[in-house]
């Protein structure tokens, strides 16, 4: 039952992790001078009102723009067991056989009278006899 479970959750934490590494965007920020205005993940920044458009008289702009790509796989590379070297078959083969040996199952428990069905009771024999333990 729990390895059914923890079998589910790797299998989900992996094609996340597989998902997210593919995943490709973009953080743009807005700076105004040397204080951060605006972030934004998936659409445009922001300004803060002082765009160089709207004041034509000074010739250098105290904002900047700063865009961040992050870049995912394009590919995604599947290796084979074969596809590895002949030493890091062995060195692989030798670890899981070392793991799973490592630990022994415990004997199963012999009841021996599992099977034994007790006779029936026609009458209460203590009662008849009227012998009761103190």
């Amino acid at each position: 039952m729990k390895y059914v479970l923890l079998h589910k959750v790797f299998s989900v934490a992996l094609s996340t992790l597989v998902l997210l590494s593919t995943f490709s965007f973009t953080i743009e920020k807005h700076y105004c001078g040397d204080r951060l205005v605006d972030v934004a993940l998936f659409s445009e920044v922001d300004g803060c009102g002082m765009e160089m458009d709207k004041l034509p008289d000074l010739k250098k702009s105290c904002c900047k723009n700063e865009v961040d790509l992050i870049e995912g796989q394009d590919e995604i590379t599947i290796k084979a067991f074969d596809d590895l070297e002949d030493i890091q078959q062995q060195v692989l083969f030798a670890y899981i056989y070392s793991y799973f040996n490592l630990y022994e199952s415990l004997p199963k428990k012999v009841i021996p009278h599992k099977d034994y069905s007790p006779p029936l009771l026609i009458s209460d024999i203590q009662v008849l006899n009227e012998t009761y333990l103190i």
